[in-house]
């Protein structure tokens, strides 16, 4: 059986992070929040970026979904605050944080969500995460995303373990605890992970 690789993530709500630490105790990946709709960017993401870089940690970077919004100029600022922080190297990973409605139905919701993923697919080569958790996926707003790995939110069941929402039938990361961080695991290794990730053209 595979081991299971950690990793956290982080957004401007835990200010300053001690990469260095991190990495010491054991941190193998992490993602940080860059962008957020069509206009907004976490303050902290450039030095969370190089940050994990420098630290050695394989480096991810998550848009949180604002589904009202367009999908292509949501897509167009994420890659911009990415390039802004250094641009992509080999084995970086992308991820779509798809957890709100923003009061659409959930089949708005899945197009949205479709048209930002082969967006940033088509311009980075990275098949992006989809971070969301059971209910909001099973409710049906995740629909025609099963080709892209699942990063889910399921605290309440066993590190490692989590309920698969459909229309995956597996999972990639499980985030599986929010206290004092938001801690996750990949199953695999640190190759494996990073082969999800970019590599340049």
């Amino acid at each position: 059986m595979k081991g299971l690789l950690h990793g956290i993530d982080v957004s401007n709500w835990q200010g300053t992070v001690n990469w260095a630490g991190h990495a010491e105790r054991g941190v193998s990946f992490a993602f940080a929040k860059a962008t957020e709709g069509g206009d907004w960017t976490d303050k902290w993401f450039g030095r969370n970026w190089n940050g994990m870089r420098e630290s050695w940690i394989v480096c991810g970077a998550y848009h949180f979904a604002r589904p009202k919004g367009d999908p292509y100029e949501q897509a167009r600022h994420f890659l911009g605050a990415i390039r802004s922080a250094g641009g992509l190297r080999r084995g970086d990973l992308i991820a779509l944080d798809l957890e709100t409605n923003d009061g659409l139905r959930a089949e708005r919701v899945a197009r949205y969500a479709r048209r930002w993923c082969r967006y940033v697919e088509r311009h980075t080569g990275v098949r992006p995460f989809i971070y969301t958790f059971h209910t909001f996926a099973q409710d049906g707003h995740c629909g025609g995303l099963s080709e892209y790995p699942l990063w889910i939110a399921s605290p309440a069941t066993p590190r490692g373990r989590p309920d698969v929402p459909r229309p995956w039938r597996d999972w990639t990361i499980h985030q599986y605890d929010h206290r004092p961080i938001d801690r996750n695991v990949f199953h695999g290794s640190r190759k494996e992970l990073t082969r999800l990730g970019f590599r340049p053209r």
